[in-house]
């Protein structure tokens, strides 16, 4: 049996508990045991993870970009070494299989050593605005930076901040309470390789740590990744404080635009990969609504139907595990509630939509792959992200162009969209047409390292994984000397 996990904040270098002296605990999806606790941090908690920011600031901020990275890679480092520790810990915490999550850890690390490597790219410009002067511009960093991560890719999120720091800023961290416990790890590496107060992880749930960090007057720069509900809850509580920074990587109702030359194989594969059932479809990304034409309509739903059946669910510990658990209990219920709005709206359910069979399910947060065929762009399920493991499939008149981009964008989010065809003019008008903010031609769920990630519409604000990212966490200033 796996180690319990008794996890501690970090504030100022110190591994402390919370001065509220209240813990949260965290359990394991897959079968509801306890598994860990982290401290529950109260609004004292969070001021003096920002004092402790900002009394780190301006050596942080003084070093030179050779300095900074030099930390950033001896950070990077640490993370690569305790991977399988932090793999263990999040396949227990989040119920995501070992498989996917190997990943996050990887990915992490990579977008660190990137950004470590873009320090003297934070270029200002000269302009020629007179002739007896010279004007300039510098980018300098806003200070302290929250940043709030979600459940579904816990140490990704949390430890991929070296944007802000190369900026030049400190940060304040708050990990999400459904799954907190790879954050105790992070914040042992982190105070094995940053100075202290640079970075600071404060555990908590979101009155008693999200809201006294987004409404410190100090913290003028705040990054949301989560819901949209939440990220607009976010712009309220930061307007009513002060005049901040807030970027926001919030959900998606992702369209898979299928024209009728694709391969119905090929797209039925795509699709199922798409949609993320490995993570249970917790993932803003997932392909939920994949738009067909009538002509390849019933093939590619009897492909889809047939591999998402064939998903194997079980320990998410195994390597040959396909699907874990959904999260938490909150999640498993909503899941629950548009499955049965699916069928209350007409839709026809054709793959999963229940517990899976076997004594190893009867305990924990367990929903088979579901895949609902005939589903209109009326009911909710077309219209609302789940974030969950619940496909919806659409059916289009064949070369009814326009209104296979109004179905397409015909909802309140713009995140990701993928096309399928041969024809580049097709492919082309699509990806232009379409409302979204990372696109994928014959292709799907792949991220880019430098290609910036973020939605349209409801979908957020600003852009990660890309050197706009590391701009968004400075301010211009521009100097006028006169000679």
């Amino acid at each position: 049996m796996s180690e319990f996990v008794d996890g501690r904040m970090l504030i100022g270098g110190e591994l402390v508990q919370s001065r509220t002296a209240n813990w949260l605990e965290s359990v394991n999806p897959a079968n509801e045991e306890v598994i860990g606790r982290v401290p529950a941090a109260g609004p004292e908690d969070v001021h003096a993870a920002v004092d402790a920011a900002l009394g780190a600031f301006d050596a942080w901020a003084g070093l030179s970009m050779a300095e900074r990275a030099q930390y950033l890679r001896g950070y990077a480092q640490r993370l690569r070494e305790e991977g399988k520790r932090i793999l263990d810990i999040e396949v227990r915490d989040t119920g995501n299989t070992i498989a996917k999550l190997r990943h996050d850890v990887a990915s992490a690390v990579r977008g660190i050593e990137y950004f470590a490597g873009l320090g003297t790219e934070l270029k200002g410009e000269t302009i020629p605005a007179s002739a007896d002067a010279l004007h300039y511009s510098v980018r300098q960093p806003y200070g302290v930076v929250g940043r709030i991560v979600p459940f579904n890719h816990p140490i990704l999120f949390a430890a991929k901040f070296g944007a802000p720091l190369m900026a030049g800023n400190c940060v304040v961290i708050k990990p999400s309470e459904q799954s907190p416990l790879s954050a105790t790890v992070l914040a042992e590496i982190v105070r094995e390789t940053l100075p202290p107060g640079v970075v600071n992880i404060v555990t908590g749930d979101g009155a008693g740590a999200g809201v006294p960090l987004v409404s410190h007057p100090l913290v003028k720069r705040i990054s949301f990744i989560g819901s949209v509900p939440t990220g607009m809850a976010i712009q309220r509580l930061a307007a009513d404080v002060a005049v901040k920074h807030v970027s926001l990587e919030l959900g998606g109702k992702n369209p898979m635009i299928v024209f009728a030359d694709a391969d119905p194989d090929v797209v039925a594969a795509n699709a199922v990969n798409g949609m993320n059932f490995g993570w249970m479809g917790q993932s803003c990304g997932s392909m939920s609504r994949i738009l067909l034409p009538d002509s390849l309509y019933d093939a590619v739903l009897d492909r889809i139907v047939a591999k998402a059946e064939a998903i194997v669910q079980g320990d998410p510990g195994k390597e040959e595990t396909g699907a874990g658990p959904m999260n938490s209990k909150a999640q498993y219920d909503k899941a629950l509630r548009y499955i049965q709005a699916g069928i209350e709206d007409g839709a026809r359910l054709v793959a999963g939509g229940g517990r899976p069979e076997g004594p190893e399910f009867a305990r924990g947060y367990w929903l088979r792959p579901t895949v609902f065929a005939d589903v209109t762009r009326d009911m909710r399920i077309f219209r609302e992200e789940i974030f969950g493991p619940v496909m919806s499939l659409v059916r289009y008149p064949d070369g009814d162009i326009d209104e296979v981009l109004r179905l397409a964008n015909d909802v309140e989010y713009g995140l990701t969209a993928s096309i399928w065809t041969n024809d580049l003019r097709l492919a082309m008008r699509a990806a232009r047409e379409v409302r979204a903010g990372y696109v994928w031609v014959n292709g799907v769920s792949r991220h880019f390292l430098g290609t910036g990630f973020g939605g349209f519409k409801n979908s957020g604000t600003g852009r990660e994984e890309c050197f706009d990212e590391m701009l968004s966490y400075t301010e211009t200033k521009t100097v006028h000397v006169h000679v």
